[in-house]
C-alpha cells in the first residue's frame, strides 16, 4: 500500500505541540494493544506459578479468640481511681499484648497442652522452600560433633522448640482503639488450632489471677514488718515534741505566738509602704524625664493623669497650644513664614510652651514630695520590723526546732496510718480471685483454611503477571528505535513517505533456462522457463500488478514523475543505510513495473562491491558495468533484455575485489554511459551500495536526478537514517521519498495511530486483487 506525504501546516504543528503538552492517550492505547500478547503471556505464567504455589503449599487454619480488659470486674473487691487517660490506657493495653506474646505464657500453654509431645505440632508439613531449608540444616548438622545429650536435655530442647514454634504462630493485636485484644493461632491441624487458642485464653486468665495473688501476698508480708517499725517511730516522735515545748516555754494563743502575730502585722504594713513608695517614685520619675527632655518635647509628649490637681489647666493650655499651632501652619502655608500674623502666632505658641512647661515643673515637684514622704514611712516600718525580729530571734530559733519535731511526728503518724490502710486492703484482696479480663469470643475449631487464600493468591499472581508483562512491554517499547509507520518517517526525517512493501521472500534463485537470441546479434537474453531474465522475487510487481506491493511502487513512480517532470530521461538511484534491507529487490521490481507499463527502462547494478542483483540473475554474465565504464566493451553489448517486460538489465560482472569502485561509478566513463543511455531510455534505475559501509552512492550523487531510499520495517534505526542523511546533504536534497520494505502487514495495524491508514488495511483489500505470498508468487 502507498502513503502520501503532505507538507506541515500551522494547524498540524499546533496539534503536535498540544500532543507534546498533554498525555497522548491514543499512543498509550496503541502501546497497550501491541503489548497485549506479552501482558497476557506474563499473566498466564503468573497464574500458573500461583497455581503451583497453591498445590505445594500446605493449608493453614487460624483460630481466634477475643479478650476484653475490664477493670469493672473488680469494682466490688477494690476501690478504683478515675479512668486512666488515653496515653496510660494505650500503654496498659500494649503491656498486656506483650504478656500474651511472652515466652513464659507460651511455656505454660505448651506444658498444659503437652505440645512438646505432639509430633504434628513439632514437625508440621513444609512448603518446598521450607523443606529445602530443613534439608540444608540437617546436612550441616551432620558435621557437628559433641557429647550425646541426656534425656533431660532432649526434653528441655523439645519444650524450647515447642515454645519457639508457638510464639511464631501466635498473634495478639489490639482491636482498633478498644480494650479488646484479638488472639489468634495458626496451625496445619484445625482441631489443634482451636484447642491451642482456647488454652491460651485460659492460661492468660490464670496468669492474671496468679500474678495478682502473688503480688498481694508479698505486699502483705512486707507491710506487716513495716507497720511495727512505723508504730514505734511515731510514738517516740510525739513524746519528743511535748518534751521540747515544755522545756522552752513555747506557749501560743490560738495556736500562734504573740511576738509572731506582731511581726506579721508589721510585715504586712511594710509591704504596703513599699508598694506606695514604688508608685510615687514611678510618677516622679516619669515627669522628671519629661522635664529633662526640654520645653518643646515636654509640651509635645506630656500626658497628665486625670486625678492631678493641675490637669484641667494643662489640658486647657495644650488645647490652646494645638489650636495656635494649627492656625500658624495654615497662615504659613498660605502667606509664608514671615507673614505678620504667622510671626504673632509663633510668639503666642512660645508663650504657651513656657506656661505648660512651668505647670509640668510644679506637678513634678509635688510628685517628688509624695515620693519622699512614702520613702520616710517605709524606712520607719523597716526599722520597727528589724527591732521586733531582733527581739524574737531566740524564740524563733526554738520555734524552728519545734516545727521540725512536729513535722517529723506528723509525717510518721500519717505514714503509719497509710501503711495500716494498705495492709488491711491487701489482706482483703487476697480473698477475691477475680481477674481483670474476660473472654468475650471463645475460639472454635476453624472450618476452612485461612492460608493460602486461593482467590487472593490467584488474583495477586494475575496482577503481578500483568505488572511484569506491562514492564516487559514498556521495556520493548522503550527499546523501539525503528521505522514502523509513515508518521515515523515524516517526524524523524521530514521527507516524503512512499509506502509499505510487504514481505515477499528471501530467495533470489530460480531454475536456469537456455539463452535465447536477442534481436541484435550482440545481445543475449538469458531467461528462465517463463521467458524472464530475472527470478520471481525480482518480478513481484510484474506478476502481481494488482497487489499492494505494486501499488507502493506506482506511488514511487508518481512521486518521481512529479518531482522530475522536466527531465525527459530520469536517473534514479536506490539506496539504503544498511545492507540486507531489500534495496536490490525494490529497485528490480520498480524497474520491472516501469518496463511492464511500456516505459523504456534500464536497470543498472551499481553495487560493484557486492553485486547482489547480478548474482540473482538466471545466468552468470561474463561482462557488465565495469567493462562498459572502462571502455573494454560497448555498454549496449553488456545489456541483457527481459523478453516478457523488455526490461534492460546491465549487470556487474565483477571477477575480483575492486578497491576504487567510487572512482569507477562517478568517473567520466560512467558519466558518458549515462549521457548516452538517456537518449535510449526513459528511466535509468541504478541499484547503489548502502550509504553506511561505502561512499559509492555519495560519489554517484552528482550523476543522479533523484534517490529512492529503502529502509527495513522494524529493522532500520531511525537515528541511523537521520544521521546518514545529515552527513550526505547532496543525497538528502535529491531524495524522492522513503519506502519501508519487509513490512509485516499483520502487525502494521498495531503501530498505526487511531484514525490512521494503518487501521484500515482490511478495507483496502478489495482493491488489491493479487495477494503476494512469502515465496514471491502471485
Amino acid at each position: 500500500m502507498h502513503q502520501t506525504s503532505f507538507p506541515p501546516t500551522s494547524r498540524l504543528s499546533m496539534t503536535t505541540d498540544d500532543a507534546d503538552r498533554f498525555i497522548d492517550l491514543e499512543r498509550l492505547a496503541a502501546i497497550a494493544i501491541r503489548q497485549a500478547r506479552v501482558a497476557a503471556l506474563c499473566a498466564a505464567v503468573g497464574l500458573v506459578l500461583g497455581a503451583l504455589y497453591l498445590v505445594f503449599t500446605p493449608a493453614e487454619y487460624t483460630a481466634s479468640t477475643r479478650i476484653l480488659l475490664d477493670d469493672s470486674l473488680t469494682k466490688f473487691a477494690e476501690e478504683k481511681d478515675a479512668a486512666p487517660v488515653r496515653m496510660q490506657a494505650d500503654s496498659m493495653i500494649s503491656s498486656e499484648v506483650e504478656i500474651l506474646k511472652s515466652a513464659r505464657l507460651a511455656r505454660a500453654v505448651v506444658l498444659a497442652e503437652k505440645l512438646h509431645e505432639n509430633e504434628a505440632f513439632l514437625n508440621p508439613p513444609r512448603s518446598p522452600i521450607g523443606w529445602m531449608k530443613d534439608q540444608i540444616k540437617s546436612i550441616v548438622g551432620l558435621f557437628s560433633f559433641g557429647p550425646a545429650p541426656s534425656a533431660a536435655s532432649v526434653e528441655n530442647a523439645k519444650i524450647g522448640k515447642a515454645v519457639a514454634l508457638l510464639q511464631s504462630s501466635i498473634s495478639a493485636e489490639r482491636a482498633g482503639r478498644s480494650y479488646v485484644i484479638d488472639v489468634s493461632f495458626r496451625s496445619n491441624d484445625r482441631k489443634l488450632a482451636g484447642a491451642t487458642t482456647r488454652a491460651y485464653a485460659e492460661a492468660y486468665l490464670s496468669d492474671q489471677l496468679d500474678a495478682n495473688f502473688d503480688a498481694t501476698q508479698r505486699a502483705t508480708i512486707w507491710l506487716q514488718g513495716r507497720l511495727d517499725e512505723l508504730r514505734e517511730s511515731s510514738q517516740a516522735a510525739a513524746l519528743e515534741v511535748a518534751k521540747f515545748r515544755a522545756e522552752n516555754g513555747l506557749t501560743a494563743a490560738r495556736g500562734e505566738l504573740i511576738s509572731e502575730q506582731q511581726l506579721s502585722d508589721l510585715n504586712s504594713q511594710l509591704i504596703v509602704a513599699q508598694a506606695d513608695t514604688a508608685n510615687a517614685f514611678g510618677r516622679y520619675s516619669q515627669f522628671k524625664s519629661i522635664i529633662d527632655s526640654g520645653p518643646e518635647n515636654a509640651v509635645r509628649n506630656a500626658t497628665i493623669p486625670s486625678n492631678s490637681g493641675n490637669s484641667a489647666v494643662i489640658n486647657d493650655l495644650k488645647a490652646r497650644y494645638l489650636n495656635v499651632s494649627k492656625r500658624q501652619q495654615e497662615i504659613a502655608a498660605r502667606f509664608g513664614e514671615e507673614h505678620a500674623q504667622a510671626v504673632a502666632l509663633r510668639r503666642e505658641q512660645a508663650d504657651l510652651e513656657k506656661q505648660i512647661f512651668q505647670e509640668l515643673k510644679q506637678i513634678t515637684e509635688s510628685y517628688r514630695n509624695e515620693y519622699e514622704v512614702a520613702k520616710a514611712r517605709e524606712t520607719s516600718l523597716r526599722e520597727n520590723v528589724g527591732h521586733m525580729a531582733g527581739q524574737s530571734s531566740e524564740t524563733s530559733e526554738s520555734m524552728v526546732q519545734l516545727r521540725a519535731l512536729e513535722q517529723r511526728s506528723t509525717a510518721l503518724a500519717t505514714l503509719y496510718q497509710t501503711f495500716l490502710s494498705r495492709h488491711e486492703e491487701a489482706s482483703q484482696q487476697q480473698s477475691f480471685p477475680i481477674a481483670k479480663a474476660r473472654v468475650i469470643s471463645e475460639a472454635g475449631d476453624p472450618v476452612s483454611p485461612s492460608s493460602p487464600r486461593k482467590s487472593m493468591v490467584l488474583g495477586l499472581s494475575l496482577v503481578l503477571g500483568l505488572f511484569a508483562g506491562a514492564g516487559l512491554g514498556a521495556l520493548q517499547e522503550f527499546r523501539e528505535r525503528f521505522f514502523r509507520t509513515g508518521e515515523d518517517v515524516r517526524s524523524a526525517l521530514n521527507i516524503n513517505f512512499l509506502g509499505y512493501l510487504p514481505i515477499v521472500g528471501t530467495r533470489l534463485t530460480t531454475a536456469a533456462s537456455p539463452v535465447a537470441a536477442g534481436p541484435n546479434p550482440g545481445d543475449r537474453q538469458p531467461r528462465d522457463q517463463s521467458g524472464s531474465v530475472t527470478p520471481r522475487i525480482l518480478r513481484v510487481a510484474v506478476n502481481a500488478p494488482a497487489s499492494s506491493f505494486a501499488e507502493t511502487l506506482r506511488n514511487a513512480k508518481v512521486a518521481s514523475d512529479v518531482v522530475l517532470q522536466d527531465r525527459p530521461s530520469k536517473v534514479i538511484g536506490f539506496v539504503s543505510s544498511l545492507p540486507s534491507e531489500g534495496k536490490t529487490t525494490v529497485a528490480a521490481n520498480f524497474a520491472g513495473l516501469l518496463a511492464s507499463q511500456g516505459a523504456r527502462t534500464l536497470l543498472i547494478d551499481g553495487d560493484l562491491r557486492n553485486p547482489g542483483l547480478s548474482r540473482g540473475l538466471s545466468l552468470t554474465p561474463d561482462k557488465g558495468l565495469v567493462e562498459a565504464i572502462v571502455g573494454d566493451q560497448p555498454w549496449r553489448s553488456t545489456v541483457l533484455v527481459d523478453r516478457s517486460t523488455k526490461l534492460a538489465v546491465m549487470p556487474a560482472a565483477v571477477r575480483g575485489r575492486l578497491s576504487h569502485t567510487s572512482e569507477l561509478i562517478s568517473g567520466p566513463g560512467m558519466r558518458d554511459l549515462l549521457k548516452d543511455a538517456r537518449t535510449a531510455y526513459d528511466y535509468i534505475i541504478v541499484d547503489l551500495p548502502p550509504l553506511g559501509p561505502v561512499v559509492d552512492a555519495k560519489a554517484f550523487a552528482p550523476l543522479a536526478d533523484g534517490f529512492v531510499m529503502v529502509a527495513e520495517w522494524g529493522g532500520t534505526p531511525r537515528a541511523l537514517v537521520r544521521a546518514t542523511l545529515q552527513a550526505e546533504p547532496q543525497i538528502a536534497a535529491k531524495v524522492l521519498g522513503i519506502i519501508l520494505n519487509k513490512t509485516d502487514m499483520k502487525k502494521l495495524a498495531r503501530y498505526g495511530s487511531f484514525g490512521g491508514s494503518e487501521q484500515y488495511l482490511d478495507r483496502y483489500s478489495a482493491y488489491y486483487v493479487d495477494q503476494v505470498g512469502m515465496d514471491g508468487k502471485a
